[in-house]
Order: C-alpha cells, then sequence, then structure tokens
C-alpha cells in the first residue's frame, strides 16, 4: 500500500518573501526552527492550523503553499 504525500514550496516561499530565513518564519508561525527544517524536507506534515499560519504569512492560500497527492 502506497502512502499519499503532501508536498511544500517553502523554501520557494521564504525566497520569494525577502529571502525570510528559517528562524524568522518560525518566529512568525510560533513554533520551532527544527519544525520548519523538517517540513521544507518533507519529514513532517503539518498541523491544519500551522499549515493556515504558514499560508497566511506569505499572503497566499494553503494550496499555494502546501501539495496532496493521492495514491490510490
Amino acid at each position: 500500500m502506497t502512502k499519499d504525500k503532501i508536498t511544500n514550496n517553502i523554501r520557494k516561499q521564504r525566497f520569494e518573501h525577502g529571502e525570510m530565513t528559517q528562524e524568522g518564519l518560525a518566529d512568525l508561525v510560533g513554533c520551532t526552527r527544527q519544525t520548519i527544517i523538517a517540513l521544507e524536507q518533507e519529514k513532517y506534515v503539518p498541523s491544519l492550523g500551522l499549515a493556515f499560519k504558514i499560508a497566511r504569512v506569505f499572503g497566499v492560500n494553503v494550496d499555494d503553499v502546501f501539495s496532496y497527492q493521492e495514491n490510490l
């Protein structure tokens, strides 16, 4: 059984928004830099709340940052 996959473009968004650091993003959304690192490496799936906070920082919709790929 294959797993569904959630990908993101957080790193791209950070650089498009003034080369924001991982620490800067973490401070704005209320998490640790380690969480941002894990998200960017796609080793961690964010909570829905964190996903919305990240999107809000960049001024975009959640699906502009995160993509869900369903494996049927």
